[in-house]
């Protein structure tokens, strides 16, 4: 529910009134004696889905952006015939009840894009920690950046300044993206650098070993959902109150460990980390947009008037078929991902398969404690160069001729020569 308050310019205080009167609102006017151009404030409560029909209404008689117009919250109206208003205008809305009007869309969006200087210090404060936490390898550590990353703002300011046809806010809500995005990589790298150079982590620490960098390398399709997601959810919040925080660690999650991830490659000298990782955060950082334009304009949000509308729909048909087109090219690379990523599920069950019925056949009992596929290349499709088995067997077990045997096996199921070692390990079943 909100209290709209509109202040009366001289000469429409006839028209604005039978304006409300034909809705069916009930309002108070206080006459204004400041002797300003204004005559008097009308103030009057309305559903949340009301207020952008009935402002839309009191502009066709004469209320612009030079009249006052405010709005706020209100926590209860008690009145018969407010719930009946509120009843109609749910039956008559083409959208949510919950829906927001498309000023007050605008004013959430502007104050969830903070100042320049909050948003940087935040946004680097948020790319160290989460490089401090994939380094560790800790999942809270990594969690609590995200909490404190401030991306969802302009992500948001540029998809409503599109849909509404307010370049400013578009063009802030970009240009604080990329400067989002250049800052948590900078940071990133600079900080696992220093941490290189003053040896606070391990000597000879490979951050692919570690789980949380690992899995941002070779980011498959399925990043999409994440990213579609966290930008439905963030125009969501927007338009229906719920609460930014929680939605911004959705948008957060997709950015923030993945540009940290391209800032340890770097510093590291990982090409291949730094490249599926600045990958995922361009598909996500695209996709979000998107989702929050298709949304958008989907629920209804509009520019007033119709010259202005069709400028919007332009400026959106080009934004959202080059974001479709930058997503499509990045999801080649996924694509690819995902492709080497079943090969090489299926390629290591074939070959375990095959290592299993090789020792079934063996004299002795062998048994397969650990099979490791060793794969190389900068880019996917990465090719199996070494496959290394390690066999338990019995003490004085004769396993001559086994390598040779299981090398016979594994070179029909795997995509082109593959050097096979095998390791056995003599193993004490005896008590």
């Amino acid at each position: 529910m909100r209290l709209v308050q509109v202040m009366i310019p001289a000469g429409k205080r006839a028209a604005i009134l039978e304006a409300l009167d034909d809705e069916g609102i009930d309002y108070v006017v206080t006459d204004e004696t400041s002797g300003r151009k204004y005559t008097g404030v009308v103030s009057f409560p309305l559903p949340t889905a009301a207020v952008e029909p009935v402002l839309d209404r009191l502009r066709e008689v004469g209320i612009d952006e030079e009249t006052y117009t405010v709005i706020v919250d209100a926590e209860t109206v008690i009145s018969r015939r407010f719930e009946q208003l509120e009843e109609r205008y749910a039956e008559e809305s083409e959208h949510s009840q919950d829906r927001i009007a498309k000023e007050e869309l605008q004013t959430k969006a502007t104050d969830l894009v903070s100042g320049i200087r909050t948003y940087v210090l935040m946004t680097v404060i948020s790319a160290v920690i989460a490089t401090a936490g994939l380094l560790l390898d800790s999942p809270a550590t990594v969690v609590g950046s995200m909490v404190i990353a401030p991306l969802i703002g302009p992500a948001m300011s540029a998809a409503v300044g599109t849909v509404v046809d307010d370049d400013e806010l578009f063009d802030r809500g970009v240009r604080l993206q990329v400067l989002g995005v250049v800052l948590a990589v900078g940071s990133a790298a600079v900080f696992a650098a220093g941490l290189r150079a003053l040896n606070l982590v391990p000597p000879g620490l490979d951050p692919l070993t570690l789980a949380e960098v690992s899995e941002r390398l070779a980011p498959n399709v399925l990043v999409l959902a994440v990213a579609l997601g966290a930008g439905i959810a963030g125009v969501l919040s927007l338009m229906t109150g719920v609460s930014s925080a929680l939605v911004g660690v959705m948008i957060a999650v997709a950015l923030i460990p993945p540009a940290a991830a391209v800032g340890i490659g770097i510093a590291f000298g990982i090409p291949r980390l730094a490249l599926g990782a600045g990958v995922l955060v361009l598909v996500n950082v695209l996709s979000i947009n998107l989702a929050a334009l298709v949304v958008l304009w989907y629920e209804g949000y509009r520019p007033d008037s119709w010259f202005r509308e069709a400028e919007a729909k332009s400026a959106l048909f080009k934004r959202a078929a080059l974001l479709v087109a930058a997503i499509a090219v990045l999801s080649v690379f996924l694509g690819g991902v995902t492709y080497d990523t079943y090969v090489a599920s299926t390629t290591e069950q074939d070959v375990r398969e095959a290592v299993e019925a090789e020792l079934e056949l063996a004299e002795a009992q062998l048994d397969l404690i650990e099979l490791e596929m060793q794969r190389t290349g900068r880019i996917p499709p990465l090719r199996t160069e070494r496959v290394v088995i390690t066999v338990g067997a019995e003490p004085g077990a004769t396993v001559s001729g086994l390598a040779d045997r299981l090398d016979a096996r594994i070179q029909p199921v795997v995509e082109g020569p593959v050097a096979v070692e095998v390791r056995v390990l003599t193993v004490d079943r005896s008590g």
